[in-house]
Parts: C-alpha cells; sequence; structure tokens
C-alpha cells in the first residue's frame, strides 16, 4: 500500500487517523484529524502536542511499533487554551510501510464526546485485514506478473527455435540453430551436439565417408576429432545434462546441454529434445538424397576422351537447395588431327527427364561433330533441329567452341549460355561474348553467330554453367564481374586447381543451381 492508497482509505472515516514515525512525526493525517485539531497534519510531532512529561507516550509508542494487531492505549492533546484533550486510541505498526524506518498507525476517538470504543476497535482491525488483503494482492500480482512475463519470454524463445528449425535445410544449419538459438529455449548457457554421421546420412558404399562434407558445429561420434569439442568461457566449467536425440526410432546421438538444470530431464527440455531431433532427421535424409542425386549425375556426365597436348579438368557441384539430377553437362572431342571440339550446356529444369534429354542431347553431339565438328554454328543447328525433332517442348542452352592447333584460333558459338572466359597467364581475363544466339529448342530455323579468337600459350579456358554465377536477387552481370575478379587470383595454378578454386569461389554463399565447369588449357605449342 502507499500513502495515496492510505490516505483514500481514511478519508472518508469520521475519526482521526494518523500515520506517525518512531519519533512521533505526524507523516499523514486524514480530514477528520483536521478537523478535530488543526494541528494534526503532516510534519508535526504529537509530542509536541502533549503534556511535557513525554515518557509515557514514547513508551506507549514504543508498545504501538512492537505490535502486529492493533492494541488500546491513550492520547492526551493540550489544546490552544491549554485545555487537556483526551483520546482513546487504537495502534499498531504499518506493517505495509516501506519507509526507511518504521511508522505506526493511530486511530483516535476524543473520550466523553462520542465513546465508540469498541466499535472503533472493530473498525481498526477492519482496516487493517484490508490493508494486509490490498498488501497480499499487491505481492501475488507481481509474483503472477513476473511468471507470466517468464512464460511469454519461454514461448517467444520456443517460436524462435521451432521456426529457425523448420527453415534449417543442412546438418550445418541445423547444428547453427542448436548453438545459437536453443541455449534461450532451453534457458542453459550452450547447447552442443553429438552425433552419428554414419547412422544421420548413410554411406552409398562402404568406403564412403560418413561425415557429409560442409557440415560441421558437431563432434561426430562415428568419427571422433576432440580438437574442438569443448566449449567456451562458462560453459565449460558446467556440468552439462545429456539428452538421447532419437527420430523414427534410430539412436541419432546426443544434446549436451549446459546450464542449471536438474539431474532428471524436465518434459519441456524433453520436448525441445525431440523437436532438435527430427530437424537432425531431416537434414540427413535432405544430405542423403542430395549424395544420391550427385552421384547419378556424375554417373550420367561423359567422360572426356584423352585429348593429346591439351590439358583439361572438370568439376561438377549439384544446388544447394536441390534433391533431383539437372541437365548440366560437359564435353571434349578430338574431331581430327587439327582441330579439337568442346562443349557446355544445360537442359533446363530438373528431374529424371531432364537428365534424359541432356544425356541423348551428349550422345547426339557425339554423332553430329565427326561430321561438322569445325563449324561451331553448323554443331548448333543440327543440336537444334535434334532437339526440335524429339523433345520439341524443352530447352536448353549450349556454347560449342573448336581450337584449331595450326592456327591457334579458337571460334566458338552460343546459344543463350552464360559467355566462355578467357584467362591469360598473368591473371587477365576476359568474356568470349561476340557470338550470341538465342537458347535452343523454342525457335526453329536460327542463323547462329559465330566468332574466333586468337589463344596465346598458357591460356586458359573456361566453361561453366549458370549455377557458377547465380546468385538469389542478384544481378547476373555482379556474378560474372566476380568471376573476372577471381581470375586474377588464379595465377600459377595448375588446371587441376584452378577449376576447383573457381567451383567454391564464394564459399559461404547458397548455390540455387548446379555448378558444371570444364577447364582447357591450351599447349605452349602447336
Amino acid at each position: 500500500m502507499t500513502l495515496g492508497l492510505f490516505r483514500a482509505i481514511t478519508r472518508p472515516l469520521p475519526h482521526p487517523v494518523l500515520l506517525c514515525g518512531a519519533d512521533g512525526r505526524v507523516l499523514a493525517a486524514n480530514p477528520a484529524a483536521g478537523r478535530c485539531d488543526d494541528r494534526l497534519r503532516p510534519g508535526a510531532r504529537v509530542f509536541d502536542l502533549g503534556p511535557d512529561d513525554t515518557s509515557g507516550l514514547r513508551q506507549q509508542l514504543a508498545v504501538w511499533l512492537r505490535s502486529g494487531s492493533p492494541v488500546p492505549g491513550a492520547l492526551v492533546i493540550k489544546d490552544a487554551d491549554g485545555r487537556m484533550r483526551r483520546f482513546r486510541c487504537h495502534g499498531a505498526r504499518a506493517t505495509w510501510w516501506d519507509g526507511p524506518e518504521p511508522a505506526l498507525q493511530l486511530h483516535l476517538v476524543e473520550a466523553g464526546a462520542s465513546d465508540r470504543f469498541v466499535v472503533l476497535s472493530q473498525q481498526v482491525e477492519a482496516l487493517n485485514r484490508e490493508v494486509a488483503f490490498r498488501r497480499a494482492t499487491e505481492v501475488d500480482r507481481a509474483r503472477l506478473l513476473a511468471a507470466e512475463q517468464a512464460a511469454r519470454a519461454q514461448l517467444q524463445h520456443l517460436y524462435d527455435l521451432t521456426a529457425a528449425l523448420a527453415g534449417a535445410i543442412t546438418l550445418t544449419e541445423v547444428s547453427r540453430v542448436v548453438s545459437e538459438v536453443a541455449p534461450a529455449a532451453l534457458g542453459a548457457i550452450a547447447a552442443e551436439l553429438y552425433l552419428h554421421s554414419a547412422r544421420l546420412v548413410p554411406p552409398l558404399q562402404p568406403e564412403d565417408n560418413g561425415l557429409p562434407v560442409g557440415a560441421g558445429g558437431w563432434t561426430d561420434l562415428d568419427r571422433p576429432s576432440w580438437e574442438d569439442g569443448s566449449l567456451p568461457g562458462e560453459a565449460a566449467d558446467a556440468v552439462p545434462l545429456a539428452l538421447s536425440l532419437e527420430a523414427d526410432g534410430i539412436q541419432l546421438g546426443m544434446l549436451l546441454v549446459y546450464g542449471s538444470h536438474s539431474p532428471t530431464a524436465s518434459a519441456h527440455v524433453t520436448a525441445v529434445a525431440q523437436q532438435i531431433a527430427q530437424a537432425l532427421r531431416r537434414a540427413g535424409l535432405h544430405e542423403h538424397e542430395h549424395r544420391v542425386a550427385e552421384r547419378l549425375q556424375l554417373s550420367l556426365l561423359p567422360q572426356l576422351p584423352r585429348v593429346p597436348g591439351l590439358e583439361t579438368a572438370t568439376c561438377y557441384a549439384p544446388g544447394s537447395d536441390l534433391l533431383s539430377v539437372g541437365g548440366d553437362w560437359y564435353d571434349v572431342y578430338d574431331v581430327d588431327a587439327d582441330h579439337i571440339g568442346m562443349s557446355i550446356g544445360d537442359v533446363a529444369g530438373h528431374g529424371l527427364h531432364e537428365a534424359t534429354v541432356m544425356s541423348q542431347v551428349t550422345a547426339a553431339l557425339r554423332n553430329i561433330v565427326p561430321r561438322c565438328g569445325t563449324d561451331p554454328a553448323a554443331v548448333l543447328h543440327e543440336v537444334n533441329s535434334f532437339l526440335g525433332r524429339y523433345h520439341p517442348e524443352r530447352m536448353a542452352t549450349a556454347c560449342y567452341l573448336v581450337f584449331d592447333r595450326r592456327t591457334r584460333t579458337l571460334t566458338y558459338a552460343t546459344a543463350g549460355h552464360p559467355p566462355p572466359l578467357l584467362i591469360h597467364a598473368d591473371g587477365s581475363s576476359a568474356y568470349l561474348d561476340r557470338a550470341t544466339s538465342p537458347p535452343l529448342g523454342p525457335v526453329r530455323n536460327v542463323c547462329y553467330r559465330q566468332a574466333d579468337i586468337t589463344v596465346a600459350e598458357n591460356d586458359t579456358l573456361l566453361l561453366y554453367t549458370d549455377g557458377l554465377i547465380e546468385r538469389r536477387r542478384e544481378d547476373l552481370a555482379i556474378g560474372m564481374r566476380r568471376l573476372t575478379e577471381f581470375a586474377r587470383t588464379t595465377r600459377g595454378l595448375d588446371i587441376a586447381q584452378l577449376c576447383g578454386r573457381f567451383l567454391h569461389h564464394q564459399p559461404e554463399a547458397a548455390f540455387p543451381d548446379d555448378r558444371a565447369l570444364l577447364a582447357v588449357r591450351f599447349p605452349s605449342s602447336v
């Protein structure tokens, strides 16, 4: 209770009510006290209003201050004319008062005027019960408010964790959510994962590594590595709570929760652990299907022939969000003694049908190139006719190039495909973009353009599909500019290193589409 509430409660009472400090100073008084004697107001001292002998009054004040229930007593006040006015009163310690010093509450009735002592006692007791009830209500309200705020915060943390786990696709993303979001939902200092990688991602073959490529942030129980298994700061000294992670009847590992928990996991912590286990199971299945798609795609890509005097390297990686095979391809052709053909392309879409079309296009190219492989425009015309005849509903982008060993001339033609990048030995580079034409398939009887350029010794040609430069909500020109800037860092690398560096030139980026690369380094002499 506050002084304002005290004044509101005592205002309608017909008898004086005082709130006094231990030193007799009046802290508050109701209007009836002022009407009884205008000196009974805040700031006055009851010792100054009574007889000269104040020892009895001090003793009485001490009794009232020690009592939690109203105690009867008397108070004598000398009025302005020198007359003594006697008051019967009830006094008790004001338990609701939270000031720096204790205070007492006095209820006064003038003796002889209207002796309602019994009624006053009942009123005092009722008032004190009211004060105690209001104080308990305030305490309960504060406790309930704190509990409600804590529950709301916990629900918000649970919502944040649920949303983060629902959006986590890969094992790396789930692990990041566990380390960054789960501790708040668990009311813990930190959380750490210990997982069986072989159960999360079953190996496709016995010799396969069970650890998913790029997965991190957790300790692999199947391939232990304790070098980074410690937690920083206070969590390193905390005793963890170990929770089993199980989903679909498979024991995936453990969740270690660092914080102040009881030895037995609560229902809340167990439910959070179950959410994490389900997210890990989904991420493991995604990784497994991703690997299956990648293995199938690699089996569909053609095996490059060995071409004397020409260094080649290839790389392929499926899109980070894709679980099905795609239509990317690359190939090299030994046309004749003087000419070497190269192609790269992409059948639009993803799925078994697109992969089938891609394999048929590559087979068709190996039949077309021996007939007209020295004429890139004619090669693209033949492929366009093939698609129009056998797959009229499909579209593909492609680029075909032919290198003349005698003249070191590289002739090329593109059909809706990103232009090849020619990288010089000093790291400078340029796009071959002077022979662009519409994609293959939708338009019949296209007159494909072609252009040529002379290549220098040790120049490297980089052929790639659009997944290498494509990013969400980013213009392709930005990705193409990024490739030319990165090319400056590849000086001195062998052909395989260069190809691999380009494939992973943005290790933290999410690639929405497949990436197929063919790197060719031209011989230093004819």
